[in-house]
């Protein structure tokens, strides 16, 4: 299967075209909608999904082995040290502040949780298998790029440590989080009932994944356009980050992937955790805790540029390289 077919195939699905019709929508203001408290029903259903069919996967396995726990291991160190390197290459290439740019750093750092959905379906949709523990990773990088970003953040302009409140809130914040128990919770569920509990609500959980992740990203393309407006704020050189960044912590992925062994589903999936950028929690985390941090530009970098990226080219990319050198 060459690249361009593969691209082709991607942007031909079904999600894909919701979400670009999502776009369109915004484009031509359009009045066309997804009420709120849907919509959060749509991010709570694939979390679920998605956490119960990675705790199932690793029941089917039976044991941790050695390349389980190094991708484990790896994902968690990638998800620390990566917005090292991100604040490293905005300082160099943008006129960003500190804080501004230690906030992106966290985001690029951590991961996109509908990204990682929509990665999945496309690997489904090609009949190509990975490990369920990918969940488990997914859940683990998301909390280590919030705190290396305010590490980077008061390292670098001292006068934000003055937010000692904010961030003990943002602790509780971080192990509390919807998402990421939700994540754990289905995951252990998953674990603990195994292929048994995952028939009882497969016809909930599985056959509907596809139509449910369709109305999503159309939601998300309706989101995408809301925040179109503020990359007129951008820069060239930070437009472009938006765009390297994510092929940069992509074939780090790969590397990895490759030096552990993992096979050609999951080290995609690993690929895209590393190459995707969060625009949930992090920024959530960011206004709470780093409120000096122009959200008027780290959120619409992620949501309006890498995302998009990702969704559209990157998940053939990563996939088309991962079957390259992991087979």
């Amino acid at each position: 299967m060459d690249f361009l077919h593969v691209i082709a195939q991607n942007i031909l699905s079904p999600a894909i075209l919701f979400f670009i019709l999502g776009i369109l929508a915004g484009l031509i203001k359009s009045d066309l909608e997804v009420p709120e408290s849907i919509s959060r029903y749509l991010s709570i259903y694939l979390m679920m999904a998605i956490g119960i069919k990675g705790g199932v996967a690793i029941a089917n396995t039976h044991q941790f082995t050695w390349t389980i726990l190094a991708a484990i291991g790896a994902g968690f160190a990638m998800s620390l040290l990566v917005p090292f390197l991100a604040f490293t290459m905005l300082k160099a290439t943008t006129p960003l502040d500190k804080p501004t740019a230690a906030a992106i750093a966290a985001q690029y750092g951590s991961i996109s949780i509908v990204t990682f959905a929509t990665a999945a379906a496309f690997l489904k949709s090609n009949e190509i298998v990975y490990a369920g523990y990918v969940v488990a990773i997914l859940a683990l990088m998301e909390a280590p790029a919030i705190f290396s970003g305010l590490y980077i953040a008061h390292n670098s302009s001292p006068e934000t440590r003055a937010h000692k409140n904010e961030e003990k809130k943002l602790l509780r914040e971080i192990f509390t989080n919807g998402a990421i128990l939700l994540l754990f919770g289905a995951f252990a569920i998953g674990w603990i009932t195994g292929q048994p509990g995952m028939d009882k609500v497969a016809g909930f959980l599985d056959a509907p994944f596809q139509g449910i992740l369709c109305l999503f990203l159309l939601d998300m393309g309706l989101v995408v356009t809301k925040n179109i407006g503020h990359l007129k704020k951008f820069t060239w050189s930070l437009a472009l980050f938006g765009i390297y960044m994510p092929l940069i912590g992509a074939s780090m992925g790969l590397f990895v992937s490759w030096l552990i062994g993992l096979d050609v589903g999951t080290g995609t999936l690993f690929a895209v955790l590393c190459g995707s950028a969060s625009y949930i929690a992090v920024p959530a985390a960011m206004r709470l805790a780093l409120p000096e941090a122009k959200a008027s530009i780290y959120l619409p970098l992620s949501l309006a540029v890498t995302f998009p990226f990702n969704v559209a080219l990157g998940i053939p990319l990563y996939y088309a390289i991962a079957n390259k050198i992991l087979t």
